[in-house]
């Protein structure tokens, strides 16, 4: 038997693929002094019942990154810790229903194209030459992967294991941890053959996550947002047709996926795997009649044909051949889903030096690249490419039992949906809601969540289609278009009013704290009684966060953030302000109005006793409809403007009264419409860690000449001096019906040249904008670039650097 270490650096709790391959990287990265607990053998988890499917395929630029990653691992792995290994490259055809599909698939390979992979996408008349065996006849095209296959998930394991023992890291199998406790700054993880004293532990527990989570609630933690859904697929008795046809060419036939239908079939061996994703799907360990066992090892669920009959039947229909042979086995286990499908990878929240890498649903696809991440993130405190999309802290305390059930469902049994840009997924809405929620409904408000708290995206009148199915469309043309066209000319033209419940609000104050400030910021503080925005980067001067930093006196600081940045943005400041120096968060306790127009000043007078003569960027407390309320000067619709925030028992009061007087209710779409226009940046879309502060064209918030060493400020001088790779710019888009998505690809003289961060109609400038990273010599105004929006090329024009609308701020300032 294993003996057990004293100290490790860093303890895994979890042996099944990603835990193993976060101890792999680890190991590579050069940390060798770590140890891997696993109660049972590796892989007794949901690692060995996985089919093994390993695509590439996804429309999220992070996702596909992670799971390329691990196909190129994985095609190299076996020789280079020499160990036997059953991967199979045998290519992928998605096939497509729709012209919306096929759209899908054009975004899908612009993205590949520019990550080097090579997706084709396929005419109905080239499919057969992939799949000789497929009917064809109510098809609209596929999608071709070459990288595309699938691979043994316990040799997969093994292999792993075996380069991380030989590199020097640990792995103890029948060796459950069973508890943590922290002393002197370090964790110590608890197992009946000994403790570990470590200074990093990683959950990467898998479908036992949640449980494991629960140790760490007395140390900052939370319940970890997951549920457990039972999946099964079909092994058919061999073909003796398919066994003659492999021999016959030297290989197995692609992995077809019939995304509209939802079911992937796979040849294997001489038969074949069906895995359905069946909309009428179970959910496992969700009530007191039906508890998660201690030990579920190398465990299945009971047969459920029934469930997954006509799905398996539409396959047998699609491939006739798969209909010959019968029934072999079913394979029914547990697999984790968090509310979004996503894996949790990174810091867990609320806890020091705790990391999760847990909840896969697509374990074997993203383990590779899941390894690598999780170690970037332990190794050098940042990943390589902006994970957001699995970040735990993307979830904050609204995701309580029920919603991870509802939302879990949703998404398997919609596994290989579209994600559209207008469509909202119904299942457990009104997790938050403002106090003028129900007023917001009432005026037709069609709502959509930002951290669990309901906004109106745009508000409908009597007779709109708000039915989920207008909504299946990748198309600007929809019920909402002349919606957002009618609030956007409402904000030019007169005024406007969109509430904003859930900004993330942190009071700062002591002694000490604007020094502070100095150092975690990249630029100035604005004098009391002023605002500005302030820059937070990286090590490597990479765009962490944004802030609205607001001056009350001299040391006394709000700071207001996105609501999907709540945990990013609270954890980032409490764990860097010094003693003395407290942070108090108002998050649920205020709301927002935005009130914009040039009207705004005319409505506000008679219901404030605010000095609305105050210039830009200035605040003031005064009451509004008598009631207490706090109105800074400052408009992301870029016009006249004013934020009213206040208690949330006074907003509806404050809301009537600013109703009465004449504003329009506005929307989301129409905000990101109007601040598209001003060139302001989106949190996550076009400000992320994947662009520097310089590349992002944000240079007037670096202060080079500050005292203070902020984080990054070495990387961004070196930057300065070499000149930075890519540009932001905002781009003119000759566009047809839809408008250019997150990450479309832009190209210049038949070269992929940079991408987009976002984009959509310009209702004041009447065209197309997208904001975006090119080539630094390519960011010169009047350079024509394309953009490919879903499969084609469209003429756009670099912009001057400055607004599209009011270019000199005037409206604004009025």
């Amino acid at each position: 038997m294993a003996e057990i270490p004293s100290t490790a650096r860093v303890v895994i709790i979890g042996g099944g693929a990603v835990g193993v391959s976060s101890l792999y990287h680890l190991a590579k990265a050069g940390w060798t002094d770590c140890v891997l607990l696993e109660k049972n053998e590796l892989t007794a988890g949901s690692t060995w019942h996985a089919a093994g499917n390993v695509p590439t395929f996804s429309t999220s630029w992070s996702i596909m990154n992670m799971q390329r990653y691990s196909t190129e691992l994985y095609s190299r792995l076996g020789a280079e810790v020499d160990y036997p290994m059953n991967y199979h490259v045998t290519g992928s055809v998605r096939l497509a229903h729709s012209k919306e599909r096929m759209q899908e698939f054009q975004r899908a390979k612009g993205m590949g194209l520019y990550q080097g992979m090579n997706l084709e996408v396929l005419g109905v008349d080239e499919i057969k030459g992939k799949y000789p065996f497929i009917e064809t006849h109510d098809l609209a095209g596929a999608l071709y992967d070459p990288a595309d296959g699938d691979i043994d998930p316990a040799q997969l394991t093994q292999a792993l294991a075996k380069g991380a023992r030989e590199m020097g890291a640990k792995i103890l199998r029948f060796t459950p941890a069973t508890g943590v406790s922290r002393e002197n700054g370090e964790w110590i993880v608890h197992t009946e053959k000994g403790d570990i004293r470590c200074e990093y532990v990683v959950n990467a527990a898998g479908y036992y996550a949640q449980k494991v989570g629960e140790w760490f609630k007395p140390y900052g933690g939370r319940t970890v947002p997951m549920m457990v859904m039972s999946h099964q697929y079909v092994l058919t008795e061999q073909v003796s047709e398919i066994e003659a046809w492999s021999k016959e060419v030297g290989h197995k036939l692609p992995l077809l996926r019939d995304v509209d239908v939802s079911y992937y079939l796979r040849q294997e061996k001489g038969g074949f795997n069906i895995g359905p994703y069946e909309p009428n799907c179970k959910a496992h360990w969700v009530n007191p009649s039906d508890p998660m066992p201690d030990d579920f090892s190398f465990q299945l669920y009971p047969d459920d044909l029934d469930r997954i009959a006509e799905i398996v039947a539409d396959a047998m229909e699609r491939v006739p051949i798969v209909g010959s042979a019968g029934i072999s086995r079913i394979i029914n286990g547990p697999i984790p889903y968090a509310p979004d499908g996503n894996p949790l990878i990174g810091p867990m929240p609320g806890v020091p030096n705790a990391f999760e890498a847990c909840v896969f649903t697509f374990g074997i696809a993203q383990g590779g690249g899941g390894g690598k991440v999780l170690a970037e993130w332990i190794t050098e405190g940042c990943t390589e490419w902006d994970m957001w999309s699995c970040d735990p802290r993307r979830y904050t305390d609204y995701t309580d039992r029920d919603y991870c059930i509802e939302k879990g469902k949703e998404v398997y049994g919609n596994e290989y949906a579209m994600h559209v840009p207008w469509h909202r997924w119904p299942a457990a809405p009104d997790r938050r809601k403002s106090s003028v929620h129900d007023k917001i409904r009432e005026l037709g408000g069609q709502m959509g969540a930002y951290n669990g708290w309901e906004r109106a995206n745009w508000f409908a009148k009597p007779g709109d289609d708000t039915s989920e199915e207008a909504t299946h469309t990748w198309g600007r043309s929809g019920p909402w278009e002349q919606r957002i066209k009618e609030e956007c000319e409402a904000v030019r033209d007169s005024v406007g009013v969109l509430n904003l419940p859930g900004f993330s609000r942190f009071w700062i104050q002591g002694e000490g704290a604007d020094e502070w400030l100095r150092g975690f910021c990249t630029g100035a503080l604005p004098k009391v009684g002023r605002m500005n925005l302030i820059y937070v980067s990286d090590k490597r001067g990479r765009i962490l966060t944004e802030l609205s930093c607001i001056r009350l006196a001299e040391n006394s600081f709000v700071l207001i953030t996105a609501a999907t940045a709540q945990w990013h943005d609270g954890e980032l400041i409490r764990n860097s302000v010094p003693e003395g120096v407290t942070v108090r968060e108002t998050t649920a306790e205020r709301e927002t109005l935005i009130i914009a127009g040039p009207k705004s000043r005319e409505l506000l007078a008679p219901i404030t006793d605010a000095d609305l003569s105050m210039g830009w960027l200035t605040h003031q407390h005064a009451t509004v409809a008598g009631k207490k309320a706090f109105l800074i000067r400052v408009s992301f619709a870029g016009e006249l403007g004013w934020e009213v925030h206040a208690e949330n028992a006074d907003m509806p009061a404050i809301y009537d009264a600013v109703r009465a007087g004449g504003a329009k209710p506005f929307g989301m779409w129409a905000l990101n419409s109007l601040r598209l226009e001003k060139g302001y940046r989106a949190w996550k879309g076009d400000l992320s860690t994947d662009y520097s502060l310089l590349e992002g064209g944000l240079e007037r918030f670096v202060k080079f000449d500050k005292p203070q060493d902020f984080t990054g400020k070495a990387a961004l001088l070196a930057e300065k001096q070499r000149g930075v790779k890519k540009s932001f710019i905002t781009l003119i888009v000759d566009a047809k019906d839809c408008d250019a998505p997150y990450m479309s690809t832009i190209w210049h003289d038949g070269k992929v040249v940079g991408e987009t961060t976002s984009g959509a109609w310009g209702y004041r400038v009447n065209a197309s904008i997208a904001l975006g990273m090119v080539r630094a010599d390519l960011a010169v105004p009047g350079t024509e670039l394309e953009v490919e929006i879903y499969g084609e090329r469209c003429r756009a024009v670099v912009q001057p650097d400055q607004p599209l609308w009011d270019p000199e701020n005037a409206r604004i300032r009025a």
